[in-house]
């Protein structure tokens, strides 16, 4: 996803077409998914054809069409973007929520998404029974997806595909007859070590944390062969139908553990605060903050979560100068957003804090690489 975004981001074209819908994960609520599509896909039509030449808007609209004609309104998650110009479409599904709107403009209105997805938790969840493994990729308290054997991200792997089967149990020894405990511990390990490298090879692309969920023993076997034990958030242990049930069950029943790993963040942030401060490496003047995430020294970004602030940007001169009128020519509603957007795009990262800890008098603060 935020490969996607960043290529998004970097895109300009004229015009950039956005298109946002809500979406339902289940049925029958997904049956109204096609109808909303094609509400939005009206409007943006009617926009097109009003602000642009008609082969403009036909060829962006043709390619729409194309693009989503066999679309499976089955995997809908809880927001469908769609990303169009005259040269491609983009169809992104989002787990989060979102305001249905068409946006016309010369770059894909990304800056809202990137918000949202930077103040998430995003995390794989890697179910163990000493029997099968699965794997759900989760972000905050949602799904976005379970792998299984149909999963876009599994068909190139050199690894075994999620979910993967222990068929290797009591299949060894003299006739699988040996069923000693020494035995059956050598071979959960053996089984949870060809799981660790299917979830290594996946991490290799992604760089998610995880959260391992199990029984005590499982959970220890697992940790014991990871490859990358540092990776690991927290883990679980209370949890039931870890084989067979709902992944939603699984990801509300990692929430606490979820939200305990989002505090040491926020702890950790502190410190990380004050050891930039005390190296003067910090910079919390909205100026000073925008200017080196726009050149891409910003390493990491503390953003009191909801703060917005209205400005007037100029990129040449690399200025913001902050507004109290949205409705002024060239004040953007959301200067903050902007700064997110460079600080992500030029390899850094966003951290959203609690009101409690970043208050009115300090809402943002950036940790500069030099």
């Amino acid at each position: 996803m935020k490969a996607t975004l960043k290529s998004l981001r970097e895109t300009k074209a004229n015009p950039a077409v956005s298109i946002f819908v809500k979406t339902h994960r289940e049925h029958p609520e997904n049956e109204k998914d096609p109808i909303a599509l094609k509400n939005q896909l009206k409007v943006a039509e009617e926009r097109l054809i009003k602000e642009y030449d008609k082969r403009t808007a036909t060829t962006i609209l043709d390619k729409i069409h194309a693009e989503i004609k066999e679309l499976n309104h089955n995997y809908n998650l809880d927001t469908l973007a769609v990303f169009a110009s005259t040269d491609d479409v983009q169809i992104v599904r989002m787990p989060i929520d979102t305001v249905e709107r068409v946006v016309i403009s010369d770059r894909f209105a990304t800056r809202d998404l990137v918000r949202d997805m930077a103040s998430a938790v995003h995390y794989y969840t890697v179910v163990l029974t000493r029997d099968k493994a699965r794997l759900i990729e989760a972000s905050n308290d949602r799904v976005v997806v379970e792998m299984d054997k149909d999963s876009n991200s599994q068909n190139h792997m050199e690894s075994i595909p999620f979910p993967i089967e222990n068929n290797s149990l009591y299949t060894t020894g003299d006739g699988g007859s040996d069923r000693s405990a020494d035995n059956e511990n050598s071979y959960l390990k053996e089984f949870f070590n060809r799981v660790d490298k299917s979830v290594q090879e996946l991490w290799g692309e992604h760089k998610m944390p995880l959260v391992i969920v199990g029984d005590a023993r499982n959970i220890s076997y697992y940790q014991d062969v990871c490859d990358r034990p540092d990776n690991i958030i927290a883990t679980v242990s209370n949890l039931t139908e870890l084989e067979e049930g709902n992944a939603q069950h699984i990801i509300d029943g990692v929430q606490e553990a979820v939200e305990k790993y989002r505090t040491s963040l926020h702890e950790a942030a502190l410190s990380e605060i004050d050891k930039a401060r005390g190296a003067q490496m910090l910079r919390t003047d909205l100026q000073e903050v925008y200017r080196a995430a726009y050149q891409g020294a910003g390493e990491t970004l503390y953003v009191r979560r909801g703060y917005m602030q209205p400005a007037k940007i100029d990129e040449t001169a690399q200025t913001l100068i902050m507004a109290d009128d949205t409705a002024t020519e060239g004040v953007t509603d959301d200067a903050i957003g902007e700064i997110i957007e460079h600080v992500i795009h030029n390899g850094g990262k966003a951290v959203f804090m609690p009101k409690d800890i970043m208050g009115e008098d300090q809402p943002i603060a950036l940790v500069t690489r030099y």
